[in-house]
C-alpha cells in the first residue's frame, strides 16, 4: 500500500493562472501589504496562526517589492499570503481568519501572490507543505510534487519549549 503524506509540496504553472476572480464580499479587500504594516500583520499572524508563520511573514517584508499580500475586512486583518520567504520561488504560508474562510479570500490572496511572482519573471511556484491540496489544485491547477514531504523541511529545528 502506498502511503500519501498528509502534506506535500505542489507545483503551480504561473503562465496559466486564472484571469478572472469573483468579487469579494463588501468590506473585504486584498492588496499588497505596506512596509509600515509589518508589525501589525506579523503580530496578527503570530496570534491567529503560529510564531513560525509570523517569522516567515516577517521575512516577506524584507523583499522588494514586499512579498506579502493581505486581506482586510473593514480595518482588521482577515488573511495573508507570502512568497519568497521560506525559499525563493515558494508560496506560503497562507492563512485566512476562520470567520472569512469559504468566502473567496484565500483564492484572492493566492492568485494575487502568484500573479505577482509571474510579473517578476517566475515561470513556476512551489506551494510549500500545501494543505488542503484540493484547494490549490482547484484554485490554480497545482499538482503534487512526488516525494516532497518533508522535503526542504527535513532538517528543520524543532520548536523551542516555552517556559510555563
Amino acid at each position: 500500500m502506498i502511503r500519501v503524506p498528509a502534506v506535500t509540496d505542489m507545483l503551480v504553472k504561473l503562465y496559466d493562472l486564472p484571469q478572472d476572480l469573483p468579487p469579494l464580499l463588501a468590506g473585504i479587500t486584498v492588496r499588497r501589504a505596506l512596509a509600515s504594516e509589518q508589525h501589525q500583520i506579523v503580530t496578527w499572524v503570530s496570534r491567529v496562526f503560529s510564531q513560525g508563520w509570523a517569522e516567515e511573514a516577517a521575512v516577506a517584508f524584507d523583499r522588494r517589492p514586499v512579498a506579502c499580500w493581505v486581506a482586510r475586512e473593514n480595518q482588521s486583518p482577515a488573511g495573508f499570503c507570502v512568497y519568497d520567504a521560506t525559499a525563493r520561488g515558494m508560496l506560503g504560508p497562507i492563512g485566512v481568519a476562520e470567520h472569512c474562510q469559504r468566502q473567496g479570500v484565500g483564492r484572492h490572496l493566492v492568485v494575487k501572490s502568484l500573479q505577482d511572482m509571474a510579473d517578476q519573471g517566475y515561470a513556476y511556484a512551489v506551494v510549500g507543505w500545501a494543505g488542503p491540496d484540493v484547494f490549490f489544485a482547484h484554485t490554480v491547477g497545482a499538482i503534487p510534487i512526488p516525494d516532497s514531504s518533508p522535503g526542504m523541511y527535513r532538517d528543520r529545528m524543532p520548536p523551542l519549549n516555552t517556559p510555563s
